[in-house]
């Protein structure tokens, strides 16, 4: 599987910190875009953690000239994790002036499978209109929205929900967290 993964600024690039460590144990071949903006929200959150080190090949947030910023680069699946409403805004509005927004643009026109997990509360209903928009072309809307019913003891418990959720979207077994009914 070729997996495109692209970190926005929003707060919990934890999520993609965590996906890329599970998809890169998985074999899965990972194309990675980080933005300025989210490498920065990382120096607060992850102080000290180099994603580069855990995908295939990473690009620039400003290179769109790059290979995933074109229909003919087969990929699978892409995911945008954490995603900012910057992003769901320009996705739905079809304004993508930088890589993640383009790669993502291209899973759209292609038919190919995309993954947003907006990180985000409260929302408004432009930020509503524009996930529903996006729905409605095909792309998996996945809100940051962990479950409490398996009884998550640690941060890292509820980081693996939503990645779990993540990985079930893209066709991956895991055994991130308890499934209902055992």
């Amino acid at each position: 599987m070729r997996l495109v993964v692209g970190i926005t600024s929003a707060s919990g690039v934890i999520y993609g910190k965590r996906l890329l460590e599970v998809v890169r144990d998985k074999n899965i071949e990972v194309h990675l875009v980080v933005s300025n903006a989210a490498r920065k929200v990382a120096e607060h959150e992850l102080p000290g953690f180099d994603f580069s080190s855990l995908a295939i090949k990473t690009y620039d947030n400003s290179d769109l000239a790059a290979p995933i910023a074109s229909g003919s680069f087969r990929v699978d699946t892409m995911v945008i994790v954490p995603a900012t409403m910057r992003t769901v805004g320009a996705l739905a509005s079809g304004m993508c002036d930088d890589l993640i927004c383009r790669a993502a643009d291209v899973q759209m026109k292609e038919r190919r499978k995309l993954v947003i997990v907006p990180r985000e509360t409260p929302v408004h209903a432009i930020h509503l209109e524009n996930m529903a928009k996006l729905s409605r072309l095909g792309v998996t809307v996945l809100p940051a929205m962990p479950a409490f019913y398996y009884r998550p003891k640690t941060v890292e418990g509820l980081v693996d929900f939503i990645v779990g959720k993540i990985l079930d979207q893209l066709g991956v077994e895991h055994d991130l967290f308890e499934r209902w009914g055992g």
